[in-house]
């Protein structure tokens, strides 16, 4: 079996990551309107990552898109904090360390981008994702920071890098 491979996103991948994102959202029921569903850079996620302190990574195994996530400043937020983004997987790749690979390469250009805390959100009965998160010292926040526009999320966190 070949290993996943953790990537920088390149432009032709936009329409295979976008069409994973939202697979998995559908799979876990997340609601289409207040989430990543509905970002306007979901189909240009190569573009919207193209900006100072940012950057999204895949994950591919047998030359097929199967999951990523990234991190980029925290939306209409003036702290030095970035947010960890859209890391999502599917099911093929679930439970086999591939997010905790990721988030080591998210936390990492993180570190490298001069970020000094890293925030998430994500959905109540996410279960498995909080417990990742935890693991990696993401602390329980009461409410949003900044502004991403996913006010359906409910679940806030935040980690010092």
């Amino acid at each position: 079996m070949t290993a996943p491979i953790i990537r920088p996103i390149k432009k032709n991948d936009n329409q295979q990551i976008a069409k994973v994102i939202r697979s998995v959202l559908i799979e876990l029921g997340v609601p289409r309107v207040g989430t990543v569903y509905e970002d306007a850079g979901l189909d240009n996620l190569y573009e919207t990552f193209q900006k100072e302190r940012a950057r999204y990574f895949v994950v591919t195994e047998h030359d097929e898109i199967v999951g990523g996530g990234g991190i980029a400043h925290l939306d209409n937020y003036d702290g030095n904090v970035c947010e960890l983004q859209k890391m999502y997987f599917l099911p093929v790749v679930r439970g086999r360390g591939i997010g905790t690979l990721m988030i080591d390469e998210c936390l990492q250009t993180a570190r490298e981008f001069s970020y000094e805390r890293c925030y998430l959100e994500t959905m109540p009965y996410m279960i498995a994702a909080q417990k990742l998160y935890r693991k990696y010292g993401f602390k329980a926040l009461q409410g949003p920071m900044g502004d991403t526009g996913h006010y359906a999320c409910g679940v806030y966190m935040i980690k010092d890098l």
